[in-house]
């Protein structure tokens, strides 16, 4: 298998941590990014850069500019970027009504606008190479829209919606785009997602909120309790898309140990249909 230069954003903790040093095992060439690696991530980006084949980045992933450095940074140094693991995500709960501009802002500007900065810097030098792979990691919450995550949900949903298409666009220039749907994990994202802004708004709500969140939380610590879902599993499903042959990655793969049967059999289903709308329009040459 040939070494390849993989960009992993979000590598301060879950995810991003496991894969970035996943990856590197594997003798990759990983570059990290996370921000603040001189304040609240200094010891996080000290421990990382200690690992055989990781280079830290600095990057604020809402700053085209700092996106943009770190993606020069990468060229000037290798000359190619094989993989991108679109990672780095944040999460709030409450009801929709709750959430302010401003927070509906700020998660799209993470969720959804930042990876396509990414793509979008990436994609020239995948296509001079006729080679690449770019791999996004939503959520089960960006198949389906749960209460009290909705806003959440939406800028999975558009982040999917921005993978699914691109993978049928770019397929035939010899690039592969893949999406992984992780269920719910003991993460130190899911732990820190805090509430939308609008405490008023959620006054309202308070019969409501005094019981179905509650009964949520229980329920996800007892899936966590039997189950024991492994962050790790998820790194690995990055590892198995970068091993497998170009053209030959699934677009959509599920990582849900606990609920994702689901979530797999509503994939199934829109695949065919969707394949069935693409020869319809034409386009069946996409599919191949």
């Amino acid at each position: 298998m040939s070494k390849k230069v993989v960009l992993i954003t979000g590598t301060n903790s879950g995810f991003g941590w496991l894969t970035a040093n996943s990856v590197a095992a594997l003798g990759h060439k990983v570059y990290a990014t996370m921000r603040d690696t001189n304040g609240k991530n200094a010891d996080k980006a000290r421990a990382l850069s200690q690992v055989e084949n990781i280079t830290i980045l600095d990057v604020t992933l809402t700053d085209e500019t700092s996106i943009k450095t770190a993606i020069d940074t990468i060229i000037s140094k290798e000359g190619i970027i094989d993989v991108v693991v679109n990672n780095a995500g944040i999460g709030m709960m409450g009801v929709a009504e709750s959430y302010s501009v401003a927070d509906v802002q700020e998660m799209f500007d993470v969720n959804v606008i930042a990876p396509f900065r990414l793509i979008k810097l990436a994609l020239p030098f995948m296509r001079k190479k006729s080679e690449g792979l770019i791999i996004n990691i939503t959520s089960g919450f960006g198949r389906v829209s749960f209460p009290f995550s909705v806003v959440y949900s939406a800028s999975k949903f558009g982040l999917e919606g921005l993978s699914e298409g691109l993978h049928y666009e770019v397929r035939p220039l010899g690039i592969d785009v893949a999406i992984i749907e992780p269920g719910a994990f003991p993460t130190e994202m899911s732990q820190k997602a805090r509430l939308a802004s609008d405490v008023e708004t959620t006054n309202g709500y308070e019969e409501l909120l005094a019981v179905y969140p509650n009964k949520m939380v229980a329920a996800v610590g007892q899936l966590f309790e039997t189950l024991k879902p492994n962050p790790q599993d998820v790194a690995d499903a990055v590892v198995d898309l970068i091993n497998l042959p170009k053209g030959e990655r699934p677009l959509r793969t599920v990582v849900d140990p606990t609920t994702g049967e689901f979530i797999r059999k509503a994939n199934e289903a829109v695949s065919v249909e969707y394949s069935k709308a693409l020869t319809a329009f034409g386009m069946e040459g996409l599919l191949a």
